[in-house]
């Protein structure tokens, strides 16, 4: 064991515990946003890739979200048994889900613009600084992506 100078960088000069932090403090703003929805925050996630496009199967909303089957399915049974989705299985290809937003899961989305102000203030960004932040972040993690 050295007694020498440490090479390694302090934590808070990692890019990866930035972004690891960021996100844990992230998922503790939207937390009590989303409370009284009884939704947590992937299924938020959910309900705004089907506000973009309604009746999307199971793996296109995994792909979305870069979330499989495995993890998105008892979200996604969780969200049906509280009223703001549906899922059926498709005519053409019985293995394949299709998941619809019931009028509880279309309604919601008048909440998402209180939300989205809140998280905006929170951040202190202004709308300018946080396009170009989630297009820096966009970048990063397609050039991640790429290598896993």
């Amino acid at each position: 064991m050295s007694n020498g100078p440490s090479t390694t960088p302090a934590l808070g000069n990692l890019l990866c515990y930035a972004l690891y932090s960021s996100s844990l403090a992230m998922s503790r703003v939207y937390r009590p946003l989303l409370t009284g929805l009884s939704l947590t925050y992937p299924q938020y996630l959910v309900l705004m890739v089907l506000w973009t496009q309604d009746g999307l199967t199971v793996s296109d909303i995994g792909q979305s979200l870069s979330l499989d089957s495995a993890t998105l399915t008892p979200l996604l049974k969780r969200m049906e048994s509280t009223g703001y989705i549906n899922r059926v299985r498709s005519s053409n290809d019985e293995r394949q889900v299709v998941v619809s937003l019931t009028g509880k899961g279309q309604q919601t989305r008048h909440e998402s613009a209180r939300i989205m102000a809140c998280i905006s203030e929170a951040s202190g960004l202004t709308d300018t600084k946080m396009a170009e932040m989630c297009m820096q972040l966009n970048a990063l993690r397609e050039k991640l992506n790429r290598l896993a």
